[in-house]
């Protein structure tokens, strides 16, 4: 197989991809997307007679824009520009779950810090105010006053970039000190963990603890929904146990297209990075064999 990845940092994660690949026998392309331009009939990327590219673009525009660059050629590309414009967005990330009918946690919009706070106030205190597009619990503000929630909006206001006017409350929901990610591969679970910290945001990035967590039929239903949902591929897709420490209720607040495993992989026995690898190795079959890549 001759894979290209496409990155824009090669971080611990792309390290273990890189090596397992390379420990196959694989040919692999390394695109480097801060080097390179994207034509509209062609790119100056190294993209003949590639068998699939893998984005693992640290940058959430280059991702996105590559990656449709890279679908316009007839590139087949994993996670498709599609998948990565609905969770890459954590408005359009919701929306695809209710839609779905999967539980997760009451959320509004707003474009203008009166009628954000008029949210914030129906919520409730505390609540969530987070970034519409963000990562490893960046600029996510757990809401306890009115007066924070004045002093916040108002901060985000006077931010330059348009999505900082683009006010995403959610419901706070009250965790057992946990969240859980899953990471799957077209709705069929990898591995998971639980992310665990005395503070309220627990993910690994931000300090987490991580352990290895078994999911149950439940847990299971819920990652193939929400894979499916937002419309499949490697995703880390994030839930939430609304009713205690095994309780077996769950709600799912966010699907992740350009994941991290190497907590994963250093939480669980599950050799993470073989797992992935069998699944690229199965798409690029596939698309070999005329199957559209859609993930």
């Amino acid at each position: 197989m001759r894979v290209g990845v496409l990155y824009s940092r090669i971080r611990k994660d792309e390290k273990l991809l890189l090596s397992e690949l390379r420990d196959r026998g694989h040919e692999v392309e390394k695109i480097d997307v801060r080097k390179e331009r994207f034509g509209l009939e062609s790119t100056t990327a190294n993209v003949a007679d590639l068998d699939l590219v893998v984005d693992r673009c640290l940058s959430t525009s280059r991702s996105l824009y590559a990656t449709k660059f890279l679908d316009s050629y007839g590139v087949p590309v994993v996670n498709s520009p599609e998948t990565g414009d609905v969770c890459a967005d954590k408005a359009k990330n919701s929306l695809a779950l209710a839609e779905a009918d999967i539980p997760t946690p009451a959320t509004e919009v707003a474009f203008t810090k009166e009628t954000a706070l008029e949210a914030i106030e129906s919520f409730g205190y505390p609540c969530v105010l987070k970034p519409v597009v963000g990562s490893w619990g960046r600029l996510m503000a757990k809401i306890d006053t009115r007066d924070a929630a004045e002093a916040i909006l108002e901060h985000k206001e006077t931010l330059g970039h348009y999505e900082h006017k683009v006010f995403y409350v959610q419901e706070f929901v009250d965790k057992p000190g946990r969240d859980i990610r899953a990471l799957a591969v077209d709705g069929e679970p990898v591995a998971a963990m639980t992310r665990s910290s005395d503070h309220w945001l627990t993910n690994a990035a931000k300090g987490g603890e991580t352990e290895s967590f078994e999911l149950d039929d439940r847990a299971l239903e819920l990652v193939e929904r929400a894979s499916n949902a937002v419309g499949g591929g490697m995703l880390g897709v994030d839930l939430m146990e609304v009713g205690g420490t095994d309780s077996g209720e769950y709600t799912v607040h966010e699907v992740n297209h350009t994941v991290e495993f190497k907590a994963l992989d250093s939480a669980t026995d599950v050799n993470v990075p073989a797992e992935v690898v069998d699944w690229l190795e199965a798409k690029a079959a596939a698309a070999a064999n005329g199957e559209e890549v859609t993930a």
